[in-house]
């Protein structure tokens, strides 16, 4: 009987749908059960202009979105924003145009400036929200690119992959040796980490020895050598060393002018302003590269190597922002692409490292991973990093509340050598004297964990306030980089008094960037440490800084400073990666080789990518990142025209 009823109950639904479908009756569609949110979204949404707000990468993005639909955007603009000068700002507005045109906040972030691409879209769409549009609408709707599915096939001489320091001074020395040179670049902008870099070091360059400092060369090469255990090529640093003041006469006479700085003995140069970076390199490349009939090629990305039947690398394809593919075939490729240090797994991977990349988001290893395809060796020492910087991981959050100055209480307080540090266990691991000196500083933190902890007592805070660093006996400023107290530097003095101090470090606090405890025991537990471990190492300091003798580290009794009375903070320090050091193993004519050490025909590289060859395990040098890479890019540009034409 209930199968009979169940039966007559089935038989009567399929009648009404097929009634249904044959008269028209309101049942409701797909169609109209995806509209729903769209009609539910029109219900509250009410016209006008809206403010969005996301966090960038520099800072707060703020916008103006006008609205007259619930699913459509008629206007934006960006009211505030603090990103990166050419990259960042120049990413914002892309994006922006990209929503309106598009009526889609389902837009692809733009090469090299994900995070302000993100933040933009974050920022849209929480003024959507507020103006009750429907956000599910705009996300729903796909943009295709122009150019998907198109090919264009372009032909060079040479063809450099990346546009920053190296790539442009390959490229110019190729053309310059009669080459017709393409050089590609995945971002809008020229010149990459070297519109970032303070200085480069050009050993026994023409104003170096203008100024009477002459490096011993043989020494130096000597003591390099030594320093990194014998396990890198002496030839590579021999000609780095012995031919990188030629660089600075070249790059001079190219107009690429940089200024000689006698750095404590230190042969530096620092480089041009930075506002004229870009244009300067972009009219060498003008100048060379297109006057010899070759192409300059922007927000175009390296996608993969082509090879022969024999394995020789004859040209590369890549992918513009458009969608268009292009097969640039040529005689030799040269991978200028900036490393993988903006690649936080594979950073990770290769050198357990859990730092702050300082360097360049879009430097994520492609130039690598296209080599090694092609059967390019892994180096046996891959991995190294260019650890060179402490960073406090409470500055940004504080600067949204605090004038820059009171904003870097912390930062500064973790480049002095007068504090104890300890590691995430609450031990400690160094004479902190190694704060003085920025690779020392990066590398003692890196080989201890992800970050380290500055310790600091009420009573320092307090002597801080009355007589500023020469409170807590300073021996001098805190090594920071220029930039970094650019808008304070009237105010970054040893006897300026630190005001609010207090309520900064309790603003760290509650901004989850640092801890406190009224005790060295709550201190402990507020910040995962193991609290056996940290009131040992506190009590050893303690006693280190009342006899003057540190047993465990050797520290100076100058540095040994009382710890005082609580409530006791722990500021979070994070140490900031220039880039990731090798990848590809380079012979002197920075030719690629495979793993028999062999060339690989055709295939060149410079910059990053080949400073392996420079270096053990991680980067040690002063000014030696750029000036490799200007050198490098000189000398493998020269060497890849050779390859190409046959001379």
């Amino acid at each position: 009987m209930r199968n009979k009823r169940v039966n007559k109950v089935l038989l009567v639904t399929i009648c009404i749908v097929l009634v249904a479908s044959m008269f028209g009756w309101g049942w409701p569609s797909e169609k109209l059960l995806n509209s729903s949110s769209t009609a539910v979204a029109a219900s509250a949404f009410k016209a006008g202009t809206y403010t969005g707000e996301a966090e960038g990468k520099d800072g707060a993005i703020k916008v103006l979105v006008t609205m007259e639909q619930a699913d459509r955007i008629k206007d934006i603009k960006i009211v505030s924003q603090t990103e990166t000068e050419g990259l960042g700002d120049s990413a914002l507005n892309k994006i922006k145009d990209q929503i309106l045109t598009n009526q889609s906040l389902k837009i692809d972030a733009v090469s090299g400036a994900t995070v302000s691409s993100d933040a933009m879209l974050k920022a849209v769409e929480d003024a959507v929200k507020k103006a009750g549009g429907d956000v599910n609408a705009l996300k729903s709707v796909s943009v295709k690119k122009p150019g998907t599915g198109k090919t264009e096939k372009l032909q060079a001489d040479v063809v450099v992959v990346g546009a920053g320091a190296s790539g442009v001074s390959a490229a110019v020395a190729a053309a310059d040796k009669g080459a017709k040179v393409i050089i590609i670049e995945k971002t809008s902008i020229i010149g990459g980490a070297s519109n970032l870099s303070w200085a480069g070091k050009f050993y026994n360059s023409s104003a170096a020895l203008e100024s009477g400092v002459k490096v011993d060369a043989e020494k130096e090469i000597a003591d390099w050598i030594v320093n990194n255990h014998w396990r890198v090529d002496a030839a590579a640093v021999r000609q780095y060393v012995t031919k990188s003041g030629d660089t600075y006469d070249w790059l001079r006479n190219k107009g690429y002018v940089t200024t000689f700085l006698n750095f404590g003995g230190e042969q530096l140069h620092v480089l041009p302003a930075y506002n004229t970076r870009e244009q300067t390199l972009r009219k060498m490349l003008t100048a060379s590269v297109e006057k010899n009939g070759g192409k300059v090629i922007t927000e175009t990305t390296g996608k993969k190597l082509i090879t022969n039947a024999k394995g020789a690398v004859t040209g590369v394809i890549a992918e513009k922002t458009d969608g268009t593919t292009l097969e640039i075939s040529a005689k030799s490729v040269v991978i200028a692409t900036g490393g993988y240090a903006g690649n936080k797994e594979m950073v990770k991977e290769a050198f357990g490292f859990e730092g702050v990349n300082g360097g360049l988001a879009q430097n994520i290893g492609e130039g690598l991973k296209m080599s090694w395809e092609v059967g390019a060796k892994v180096p046996d020492n891959f991995g190294g990093q260019m650890l060179h910087q402490t960073l406090a991981r409470g500055t940004s959050n504080l600067k949204k509340q605090y004038s820059s100055f009171e904003a870097s209480y912390p930062l500064m307080l973790s480049y002095l050598p007068n504090l104890m540090n300890v590691g995430p266990s609450g031990a400690r691991f160094r004479d902190e004297t190694a704060t003085l000196t920025a690779v020392a500083a990066a590398n003692t933190s890196a080989f201890n964990g992800p970050y380290h902890l500055v310790i600091v007592s009420q009573s320092q805070l307090k002597a801080l306030e009355a007589k500023g660093m020469n409170g807590i006996k300073a021996p001098k400023l805190p090594g920071l980089p220029p930039e970094f107290y650019a808008d304070f530097t009237d105010q970054f003095k040893l006897d300026t008094p630190w005001k609010n101090v207090t309520a900064v470090f309790e603003s760290m606090v509650k901004n989850g960037d640092g801890y406190k405890g009224n005790t060295i025991e709550e201190l402990a537990k507020n910040a995962g440490m193991d609290v056996e471990v940290f009131k040992d190492a506190f009590n050893k300091y303690t006693q280190a800084t009342k006899t003057g003798v540190d047993t465990e580290f050797g520290k100076s009794k100058e540095y040994l400073l009382s710890m005082g009375e609580g409530p006791y903070y722990a500021i979070i320090a994070e140490i900031n990666n220039l880039g990731s050091v090798g990848g590809l193993l380079v012979n002197p004519k920075f030719q690629v080789l495979n793993d028999q050490r062999v060339p690989i025909k055709g295939l060149y590289a410079v910059g990053l990518e080949s400073e392996g060859v420079l270096f053990n395990d991680t980067y040690v040098g002063n000014g030696v990142g750029i000036g490799y890479s200007f050198t490098s890019g000189r000398l493998g540009g020269e060497s890849a025209a050779a390859g190409a034409l046959g001379k």
